[in-house]
C-alpha cells in the first residue's frame, strides 16, 4: 500500500535506487538521438540471457569502453580492440555481443546512409509516433510485439545481429517507441506530453 504523496510507478525497478532514477527519467521517453538509440541498442543486445539491472549497473563503463557509443569509432574496432574489450571486468565480456556491438555500429551508419539517420529508419515501424498502452499490471506486458517482430525481421535483413524480436521490443520500450508504463505509474501520463 502507498503513503500519502508516495509516487506510484511500474513494479520492476524495485528498490534499486539506479533502476528508480532510470524508469522515472529515461525508460518510455521517445529518443531521437541517433548516438541514444545506438546506446540502446548495444545495451539491449547486451541484455540477452540477463538482467536488465546487471547492464544499467555497467552502463557507465559500458560508455567508457565502447568510446561513449559513437557508432563511426566503434564501427572501425579491430579484432585487437575487440580483444581489449573481452578483458574488460566492467562490461559484459560476451565474445559475441561484443562483436555484435561493432557489427551493429556498422549497420548503423548504412542505415543513416540510406535512410538519412537510424532515428528516421528505426521510428518507421510504429508509424513515427510512440504506441502508449494501457496496461493495469506488469504481467500483461508482451516479450514481442508484430511491430517488433517486424523490426527484427528487417534489421536481420540489414546486417543487424542480436536484434530477436524480444531484443526489439526491449530496445522499443527503451527508446519510447512504446509507453508501457502501467496506467497507474506516475510516468504513465508524463512520457506521453
Amino acid at each position: 500500500m502507498s503513503k500519502p504523496n508516495q509516487l506510484i510507478r511500474c513494479e520492476w525497478p524495485s528498490d534499486d535506487a539506479l533502476m528508480i532514477q532510470y524508469h522515472d527519467t529515461e525508460w518510455g521517453v521517445p529518443v531521437h538521438d541517433d548516438r541514444k538509440l545506438f546506446e540502446f541498442l548495444v545495451l539491449d543486445a547486451m541484455q540477452a540471457g540477463l538482467s536488465w539491472r546487471t547492464v544499467l549497473h555497467k552502463r557507465q563503463k559500458f560508455r567508457k569502453a565502447f568510446d561513449n557509443f559513437d557508432a563511426e569509432k566503434v564501427a572501425r574496432y579491430s579484432e585487437k580492440r575487440v580483444a581489449k574489450l573481452l578483458q574488460d571486468p566492467g562490461i559484459i565480456r560476451n565474445r559475441l555481443k561484443v562483436h555484435s556491438a561493432v557489427t551493429n555500429a556498422r549497420a548503423m551508419l548504412a542505415a543513416q546512409e540510406q535512410f538519412g539517420s537510424f532515428d528516421r529508419y528505426i521510428w518507421q515501424f510504429v508509424g513515427g509516433r510512440p504506441q502508449v498502452n494501457r496496461w493495469k499490471s506488469l504481467k500483461e506486458l508482451p516479450a514481442k510485439t508484430k511491430e517488433s517482430d517486424a523490426m527484427s525481421k528487417d534489421m536481420k535483413q540489414g546486417g543487424f545481429t542480436f536484434c530477436g524480436s524480444t531484443i526489439c521490443y526491449a530496445f522499443m520500450q527503451a527508446a519510447g517507441m512504446v509507453n508501457d508504463h502501467v496506467v497507474t505509474c506516475f510516468r504513465h501520463r508524463e512520457v506521453q506530453r
